[in-house]
């Protein structure tokens, strides 16, 4: 992508460098959390939908024994996502595939993640701007494809992580249901006294340890500043542990 399209920018209070497009979709939290929510153990390791690769360069700062690839269909963003794997000197670590995620082959990763788009495109107002549309809206593939994908490549008895809104969980769990169990929901709660907008979902596949709603965790102070807890995710000093 041409440079002069792109911004600069920076995650987990500088330690990892982002070059993301200065128009449309752009990482904001999402991203951060869905990272600090990947299981330490994790050696080998998908992410659907990559983009410029945000979610993926956190995990790599914060798990130092994980190896990752990206699939983004996004030629442009695949791009960015390799461009910011070397930046980050994590392309050792970190392969980015230019691929539709739902002709993906490998199959056998202990750990797949994804941060799908949050929108029905039947059920809200797409974006004028392509990219944007891409990332937030729902096109030829929905959630459901998200899900089956997501199992087509973990292994038996590997992890899947999603962020999703949480108007969409049962969405996420009908998809799992009776293919993947252990499955941990996590709100994201924007303040104390909010319902949840996010939630984070953890499950494994061929498991069938009954569901479990963890406390989750509360964004923001009553005066909007940052919770020290979240705050402490979004520099990168601690992950999330779901249970």
């Amino acid at each position: 992508m041409d440079e002069a399209l792109c911004t600069d920018d920076t995650l987990l209070d500088g330690r990892i460098k982002l070059r993301q497009p200065a128009r449309g979709y752009r990482a904001a939290i999402d991203p951060i959390f869905l990272a600090a929510s990947l299981p330490a153990a994790a050696r080998h390791a998908l992410e659907l939908g990559c983009g410029a690769g945000a979610a993926s360069l956190c995990a790599l700062a914060r798990l130092q024994d994980i190896a990752i690839v990206g699939v983004e269909i996004d030629a442009a963003s695949a791009e960015l996502a390799r461009f910011n794997a070397d930046a980050n000197g994590f392309a050792p670590r970190f392969r980015v595939e230019t691929d539709d995620f739902r002709g993906f082959a490998e199959t056998g990763f202990d750990l797949v993640f994804a941060n799908p788009p949050f929108l029905p495109a039947r059920r809200s107002t797409l974006s004028s701007d392509p990219h944007k549309r891409r990332s937030n809206h729902e096109g030829d593939a929905d959630l459901a494809d998200w899900i089956d994908a997501a199992l087509r490549a973990v292994r038996d008895g590997g992890t899947l992580v999603f962020v999703q809104r949480a108007d969409r969980l049962d969405d996420m769990l009908a998809g799992l249901r009776g293919r993947a169990g252990d499955c941990v929901v996590f709100p994201l709660w924007p303040r104390a006294d909010t319902p949840a907008k996010r939630v984070l979902v953890r499950a494994r596949k061929g498991i069938a340890t009954p569901l479990r709603l963890a406390a989750g965790l509360v964004l923001h102070e009553a005066d909007g500043r940052y919770t020290a807890a979240a705050d402490a995710v979004l520099r990168g000093c601690q992950g999330l542990a779901l249970d």
